[in-house]
């Protein structure tokens, strides 16, 4: 056996070197660019509560992720007797994640904060944070986030439902919302025969008894993306006799019976794992409306403004975590004699990498903030209403590229379910879907530049405010003014256009946040052309080193 044992430790096979250690560190702490943001935007007062969730972000929850999206949600329609149940069971680590979450305010920071300037700006950040860890559980908590405005219209409503929607605790018993410390809120626009035309949506809405505020509707119809079902109410769509209306309808009750909403599957999708979207039919579901009868769309597209919001800020905290996972990967890994982030083209990839994701933080911030300051600034309303479009395009269809680029930092490994790389990228084209599809967006833009000139003044105003900043932006400002000349081919070139705001108004903001070394680079590449169609392709003299140590710096990870 002696012998035996001596030739095996002549052959052994296996030990792992040159692979980079695991990675935990504080999500808030080394994120330079985001923290500079929120200073920027009005958010530092909030300093301490974003960094109490850096930490957790990078660390606990992290794995938490993991674990969520390994174990998919599953739908229970009957008990073992033949009973309806519809519901959707979640494995531990969703419900710790949404625990967190709810008890550090990523759905409620700016709604318990909301008399203080830049609370939107610091709840934009938790919510970015969060998008680094999980993805699936940001459903949930962004719906519950921008169903405010909405219950606002409807008094009554509002006094019942915001204490719940703003409680910091996180609830998941299936019980009425009323034996609960907490609500999660959820919506339902969306039917198959019509997608994002709602105004074809055939869901009826019947009066119960006298006709009158408060009073309540049975729904009887159907719903073909139906996110988060096992939220305690959601905001739908229904036709009324006045017209299309938004209404607030409950899983339960107020006699405590399970509501009549018949959760048909769950949708097979090609990420948010975690998360369980739906189909659903009413079957009679009692409900209340919420806003004006025949003004539906306009009541619920305060919801969906700010749910385009959490598109961009998802997309660029998924940027995000992917950039920090390859410059993790290529510090502590050697290629050729070089560790693989002194390798000129990888350099090159990581520094592009880096300064793409700054743009999106800084545009992202400066959105929140214009949300932030919407109710007290006519100005920010207008521009927020424009930038939310542009910003949503944008930002969210740069996100696929962006995160198969960092795969491929990372090779084989980022391609396996072991690396989150995996998931990100399998998430990375959800944004630009959710919420108003690309086509949606720009027509949004246009409808905000060609009938709301106060949007279009303000837009041009905020890429105007750093003039002489770059001779790139300069002229493409005075390019972007000429665009809209043409109004009989204005809706064909709209993608384009909206494309070149998104930049130029990226230009602005980085070149008035003062690092002259990001703003020119951006202006060189991304306005003045000397840039490829693929990410590494910044010139040669870009200040490479100094975009990455900007993104994470060195040592940044948290020694295990």
């Amino acid at each position: 056996m002696t012998e035996h044992r001596s030739i095996a430790e002549g052959f052994i096979t296996h030990q792992v070197t040159n692979q980079a250690p695991p990675l935990t560190y504080d999500a808030w702490a080394t994120d330079t660019v985001l923290r500079e943001a929120v200073t920027r935007e009005g958010g530092a007062w909030a300093e301490a509560e974003l960094a109490k969730y850096g930490p957790l972000v990078g660390g606990e929850m992290m794995q938490l992720g993991f674990v969520a999206n390994e174990n998919k949600p599953k739908l229970r329609t009957f008990d073992r007797y033949g009973n309806r149940l519809d519901e959707v069971e979640f494995h531990p680590a969703y419900h710790r994640l949404m625990e967190l979450a709810i008890a550090h305010g990523v759905p409620n920071f700016s709604w318990r904060h909301e008399d203080r300037p830049g609370a939107h700006v610091a709840r934009m950040a938790l919510f970015y944070l969060h998008n680094q860890a999980d993805q699936g559980t940001s459903c949930p908590l962004t719906m519950t986030y921008a169903s405010v405005p909405a219950l606002r219209r409807q008094p009554e409503l509002a006094r019942e439902w915001l204490p719940r929607v703003s409680s910091a605790t996180y609830d998941s018993r299936f019980i009425p919302a009323a034996q609960k410390r907490g609500a999660t809120l959820g919506m339902g626009m969306t039917e198959k025969q019509g997608g994002s035309d709602v105004r074809t949506n055939t869901t009826r809405a019947h009066q119960l008894g006298s006709r009158g505020p408060g009073q309540p509707y049975a729904l009887v119809g159907h719903k073909w993306f139906f996110s988060a079902p096992m939220s305690d109410a959601f905001l739908v769509l229904a036709q009324a006799e006045g017209g299309l209306s938004c209404f607030l309808l409950p899983r339960f009750t107020p006699d405590g019976e399970r509501n009549a909403i018949r959760i048909q599957r769950l949708k097979d999708k090609l990420g948010d794992w975690s998360n369980a979207s739906s189909e659903v039919e009413f079957h009679g579901a009692t409900a209340w409306m919420v806003g004006e009868e025949g003004r539906g769309i306009a009541t619920i597209l305060e919801m969906v403004a700010l749910t385009r919001q959490d598109c961009m800020i998802g997309s660029s905290g998924q940027m995000r975590q992917a950039l920090v996972q390859a410059i993790h990967h290529a510090r502590h890994r050697k290629t050729f004699g070089k560790w693989l982030s002194e390798q000129p083209l990888m350099l090159n990839v990581l520094a592009d990498l880096a300064l793409e994701s700054e743009a999106h933080t800084v545009l992202t911030a400066r959105v929140a903030r214009a949300v932030d300051a919407s109710h007290r600034d006519a100005r920010e309303a207008a521009f927020g209403r424009i930038a939310t479009a542009i910003g949503k395009y944008w930002v969210c269809k740069r996100a696929p590229a962006f995160i198969n680029e960092a795969q491929e930092c990372l090779g084989g490994v980022g391609y396996v379910e072991e690396s989150n790389l995996a998931r990100l990228y399998r998430q990375a084209p959800l944004n630009s879907i959710w919420e108003g599809s690309g086509n949606i967006q720009c027509l949004d833009m246009l409808r905000a530049a060609t009938r709301e000139p106060a949007s279009r003044d303000a837009l041009f105003e905020e890429l105007l405010a750093a003039r002489g900043g770059h001779p790139a932006l300069d002229a493409e400002a005075a390019r972007l003014t000429r665009e809209f000349d043409d109004l009989s081919t204005l809706e064909s070139r709209s993608r384009f256009i909206v494309e070149r705001l998104a930049l130029a108004l990226q230009a602005s903001l980085l070149i008035r946040a003062g690092n002259t070394q990001v703003a020119d680079t951006f202006c060189e590449s991304r306005l003045a052309g000397a840039h490829g169609q693929t990410f590494g392709t910044l010139p040669a003299h870009a200040p490479m080193h100094a975009l990455i140590q900007r993104a994470f710096a060195e040592g940044a990870e948290t020694p295990r």
